[in-house]
């Protein structure tokens, strides 16, 4: 194997590396070690203060051979691909909408997989070519290589053609982010199934897809493909949406049944078989009739949860601890691990939302204290977020749930409205799931807990009034806020009815 040193700009090598490599003076001042949102992030700031820092990224492939470049798993195989193809779902939905305004559109009309696919593809890549573009410019070292630990300040990178190289750095931020999960009991699951690293990579359609799992990644991958005209059912074991707003999750997966996905519900699979046809024979049990139950599907996926990526790091041997249930790293405030000198952000550490935008800003935010003089930690509060099903839900701040267990149920008033958007009038479209409340301490103050919304464009509605929610605003602020007309946003400026008084939450009128 060769092997390589980069010390002050210098190589060496031979068998007295590691120990040459410790006299001098590390090479770099920061080295982040996975290239996702929040490595990028992280690196890209501490080079404006003019530090000399390193990025490790390495794409293992999925099961199936999936990979791909630079950016982590939102550009890659998660956020960007996704709201893409539920765009295309859209689109379509948007198509039988057109008839009724009085556009002519010829029936019946076909989606082609692999026009979005390449289309799609094409794009992650110019993102790819993007972020590596970026880092040159801002003079960060980019290191295409699998990354393990040899001590605290000493990374060992692995590239594809088994070439070593060692990196040293005064400061080390963990970023390698998450994994699917496949079932480990159940037989055929990884031979035969793939994941959403492999989804938005396909060539070809899935055509008859079963998505297993109820998380926000099932169900948005289950929507875009039931939009776009294929066969798709949903297995899940237990609720939907675990996490968020039960009330909220459960209109949903409602109107997702009424959009045409199917649900088999209180199910678990107990084997994926491959048939002649190349089809696969999925067997499950059904835990209500408490009998075994068979189809056979085109793909089989895999939506139950995500691992952190962390097996290859050697993390054991330089005492970074880790939670031993869920393998992620743990971290103070300050994103600092149990090492001095290391820290981690975004997927891989505990307890904090695996959402893109919280990753980029808290890698930011430890760049600036790193190397900034600064002393402002990341603020994990009131965070707003959206599930990009085929009717979106987005929310920020407590569930209901929640906030019932915090503040108790005398203790909090909810205000909500079931509504109908202007646009789904004409178009006749049902908008039996169109709801959004706004949870609220009881006191005279009344500040608002959390807002949930679930409509068209509920990202958008939510980042808006996501400023207000984390900057303190009460009910009586919201009433005073003068809405936009028509649209759905304004409805929230009009929540008037509380789930404690009874009545009908309908809105009428226009």
């Amino acid at each position: 194997m060769c092997r390589t040193c980069r010390c002050n700009g210098e190589t060496c090598s031979g068998s007295h590396l590691h120990n040459l490599c410790r006299k001098r003076k590390n090479e770099y001042d920061l080295l982040v070690i996975g290239g996702g949102s929040g490595g990028l992030a992280c690196a890209k700031e501490a080079a404006q203060f003019g530090r000399k820092v390193a990025v490790l990224d390495y794409v293992e492939p999925s099961p199936q051979g999936t990979i791909w470049g630079l950016g982590g798993t939102c550009v890659n195989v998660g956020c960007i691909p996704k709201k893409l193809m539920h765009q295309a779902a859209l689109l379509g939905s948007a198509l039988k909408d057109a008839q009724h305004y009085g556009w002519n559109i010829s029936q019946p009309v076909h989606h082609t997989w692999s026009v979005m696919a390449q289309a799609v593809q094409n794009y992650v890549k110019s993102l790819n070519w993007g972020h590596r573009v970026q880092l040159q410019d801002k003079k960060v070292k980019y290191f295409n290589v699998k990354g393990s630990f040899a001590d605290p300040h000493t990374v060992r990178g692995l590239t594809k053609a088994g070439k070593e190289t060692v990196i040293t750095a005064d400061n080390i931020v963990i970023a390698t982010g998450g994994r699917p999960k496949y079932p480990t009991d159940i037989a055929g699951a990884r031979e035969y199934g793939i994941t959403s690293d492999d989804l938005f990579w396909l060539k070809e359609s899935p055509g008859k897809t079963l998505v297993v799992g109820a998380s926000y990644v099932s169900l948005e991958c289950a929507g875009f493909l039931t939009g776009i005209g294929l066969d798709t059912t949903v297995m899940m074991r237990s609720i939907p949406l675990r996490g968020f707003d039960q009330q909220m999750a459960s209109l949903v997966t409602e109107h997702m049944e009424s959009y045409g996905t199917k649900f088999l519900k209180r199910c678990f699979p107990t084997k994926v078989e491959k048939l002649k046809s190349n089809r696969l024979q999925v067997t499950w049990k059904n835990a209500d009739l408490n009998k075994e139950e068979t189809d056979s599907f085109d793909t089989v996926m895999w939506a139950v949860g995500r691992a952190p990526d962390t097996k290859t790091l050697n993390l054991e041997t330089i005492g970074v601890k880790t939670n031993s249930e869920t393998g992620k790293i743990i971290v103070d405030a300050s994103e600092a691990t149990s090492v001095p000198h290391i820290y981690a952000v975004g997927d891989i550490t505990e307890g904090r939302p695996e959402l893109t935008p919280t990753a980029i800003a808290a890698g930011k935010l430890l760049a600036q204290r790193l190397f900034g003089q600064s002393s402002e930690l990341m603020d994990y509060d009131n965070v707003p977020t959206t599930v990009f099903t085929p009717l979106e839900y987005g929310c920020v701040g407590l569930s209901e749930e929640a906030a019932v267990q915090r503040h108790g149920s005398d203790n909090i008033e909810v205000y909500h409205a079931y509504y109908k958007p202007l646009e789904f009038t004409v178009a006749e479209r049902d908008a039996a799931q169109c709801y959004m409340k706004m949870v609220c301490l009881r006191e005279r103050e009344q500040r608002i807990l959390g807002l949930h919304f679930i409509g068209p464009n509920a990202g958008e509605v939510i980042q808006g009034f996501a400023l207000g929610i984390k900057c303190g605003a009460t009910y009586p602020q919201m009433m005073k806020t003068v809405g936009i007309h028509p649209t759905c946003a304004e409805e929230v400026t009009k929540l008037h009815i509380t789930k404690r008084s009874g009545l009908d939450a309908t809105v009428t009128g226009c």
